[in-house]
């Protein structure tokens, strides 16, 4: 339990939103900065997508033994929260804060293979309500599809959600330099 405890009040504290965004990720040892006077470069050889991502995967577990997902997973859950949240007409913001508590229970190792679409669609649905005033309608369509994109039962999410409040220790309101982040990042994928 101690160790557990030690993940889950560390990483809530020092929470870093561009930890698992961070673009380095893929690159693993087929990177090579070089440094001359007045600049600094970085060279990526050419290295097939598989591979980066095989290798990307290992210096994640490397790095994070705890977590149970790798890092390529991660991401794909991101981008599948990403779909369903601008689907239902979600505010960039509220799926920051979606991506800020997803993280945190990523990097607190609570997420397996069993319960990460859950987790996931949890996450949407406690920012949505937090950070939108969605009326009752809207949260029906919002959880229809979040049941539809997961594959998951609204009874399950439902009674989930306690669950991701405890494990966030009801701390569901966030500071901005926690959100912003994550914010940039999907406004800049919007204009893409």
């Amino acid at each position: 339990t101690m160790k557990w405890l030690k993940y889950s009040v560390e990483d809530v504290m020092d929470y870093d939103p561009n930890l698992l965004s961070d673009p380095q990720w893929p690159c693993g040892k087929h990177k090579r900065v070089l440094i001359f006077a007045s600049y600094m470069t970085t060279v990526i050889e050419y290295v097939k997508p598989s591979d980066l991502k095989k290798d990307m995967n290992e210096t994640f577990k490397e790095k994070f033994p705890h977590i149970k997902l790798t890092l390529s997973k991660i991401r794909s859950l991101k981008r599948e929260m990403r779909i369903v949240g601008e689907d239902c007409g979600l505010q960039p913001v509220t799926l920051a804060m979606a991506y800020v508590y997803f993280e945190k229970l990523v990097l607190q190792g609570r997420l397996n293979k069993q319960n990460r679409k859950l987790v996931s669609a949890a996450c949407i649905l406690l920012a949505a309500k937090i950070s939108s005033d969605l009326k009752k309608q809207e949260v029906k369509h919002l959880i229809d599809k979040l049941e539809e994109r997961f594959r998951i039962s609204r009874r399950e999410l439902i009674s989930f959600e306690f669950t991701i409040l405890v494990a966030l220790e009801m701390a569901l309101y966030l500071p901005e330099s926690k959100v912003m982040p994550h914010f940039r990042r999907l406004v800049q994928q919007q204009q893409v």
